[in-house]
């Protein structure tokens, strides 16, 4: 069988090998998370605004830092997740900070087979679609989750960053999805340093691919933005040239590394 027909399970094991490293981490610092420092970056801060009395669905959640950050500030939670482990772990933690938070584990697409409601917001963020196939599905996902009129608020790591090696210095893959990437990892972003070793498979999607599929599923995009920097000092060869600002050393401001889309779902989807 090819890889890529069983990425949901290399996945799942990926991902569940990196929690214990990533709770850990001084790069999600739990420590201070649990004392009360909020994980969310000003990019989706801004592009959310007030969250009062909202109900958000958040896809890919990871071990739920964001979730919990996003009921922190008034709104009403659930987070979803292909890895047990990382589900296990924010039920926890949600428990050990007294979040209202709603965890859920399964594979993104399986989800309304899991949950059978519509939100005021769906919300994705950084590293997340490309863990996925078919734009098309996930775009539909989004706009059966939300309520008419509802927002899709979506921070992604650009697909010009995914084309490079992992020190930055060739051009290793397409711009455009050519199908399945299988590579094994030694280390994590989180902690480059640690002795753990996981195979995943991964899509590179562009941006017209994106953009295109939430149109074709009813949504109405309102805004496109691009950023010449990384919130997370998760790649090689990076300098912090601002707090909580990174780049590519060499190659300075000159490639986008993150975009963000926010969109609307029309009144008659």
């Amino acid at each position: 069988m090819k890889k890529e027909n069983n990425y949901i399970e290399i996945n799942r094991q990926s991902w569940n090998n990196r929690i214990d490293t990533h709770l850990k981490s001084e790069f999600y610092d739990l420590e201070k998370f649990i004392k009360g420092k909020n994980s969310l970056n000003n990019i989706e801060l801004e592009l959310l605004g007030d969250l009062s009395g909202k109900t958000i669905l958040h896809l890919q959640c990871h071990f739920g830092q964001d979730t919990i950050s996003l009921s922190r500030l008034g709104a009403e939670v659930t987070g979803v997740d292909l890895s047990d482990k990382a589900i296990e772990s924010a039920k926890q933690i949600a428990k050990q900070t007294k979040s209202n938070t709603t965890f859920i584990c399964c594979d993104i697409y399986d989800l309304p087979n899991y949950l059978d409601k519509q939100f005021d917001i769906v919300f994705a963020s950084y590293g997340t679609i490309g863990w996925l196939p078919d734009i098309d599905k996930w775009s539909k996902i989004v706009t059966k989750f939300l309520k008419p009129n509802g927002q899709f608020v979506f921070v992604e790591f650009h697909p010009v960053v995914w084309m490079f090696d992992d020190n930055f210095e060739k051009i290793s893959c397409r711009y455009f999805n050519s199908g399945a990437i299988v590579e094994t990892e030694i280390g994590t972003y989180a902690d480059k340093n640690s002795e753990i070793t996981q195979e995943y498979v991964m899509w590179n999607h562009d941006l017209s691919e994106v953009v295109n599929n939430l149109i074709e599923n009813g949504l109405e995009i309102n805004s496109l933005n691009e950023y010449d920097y990384s919130p997370y000092d998760c790649f090689n060869k990076t300098i912090e040239f601002e707090p909580r600002k990174y780049r590519i050393e060499h190659l300075e401001d000159k490639i986008p590394m993150v975009y963000s889309i926010v969109a609307k779902k029309k009144n008659n989807n």
